[in-house]
């Protein structure tokens, strides 16, 4: 369902925040309470259709996540943004990063658009340099 890519992301991104010293507390923990939502303020993708941005609901009338569909596109593109802070350690202030994928919901799974996008911080140091 809808959902699904976001729960991924927040759980890999919780586990980074532990591992880096910036949340503290049990994976359970930084995600009941919320503490990881410093850093990952946003949900992890939308539709993606006539517009960049397209419209549409993410639940159904009965409030439950929509089912994906063949034929469905939507990013998924989580992100982390760490401010300067007290509590943060000075070598990640200012770090921001966020890469999208769109990707199409197919018969038998999905299928990345931009699987050819750079992704790794060379390759993506090499476009920004040209």
């Amino acid at each position: 369902h809808w959902n699904e890519p976001h729960e991924a992301a927040l759980s890999v991104l919780i586990d980074g925040f532990k591992d880096f010293g910036l949340c503290q507390g049990s994976h359970q923990e930084i995600y009941e309470t919320g503490a990881y939502k410093e850093f990952y303020m946003h949900r992890t993708g939308h539709w993606l259709g006539l517009d960049v941005h397209d419209a549409g609901d993410y639940k159904t009338f009965a409030k439950e996540w929509k089912q994906l569909q063949p034929g469905m596109s939507l990013t998924v593109e989580p992100g982390c943004y760490i401010r300067p802070s007290a509590n943060i350690p000075k070598e990640f202030w200012n770090i921001g990063i966020r890469i999208e994928d769109d990707v199409l919901v197919t018969q038998n799974g999905y299928e990345v658009l931009t699987k050819d996008s750079p992704k790794t911080i060379e390759s993506i140091e090499a476009l920004m340099a040209k």
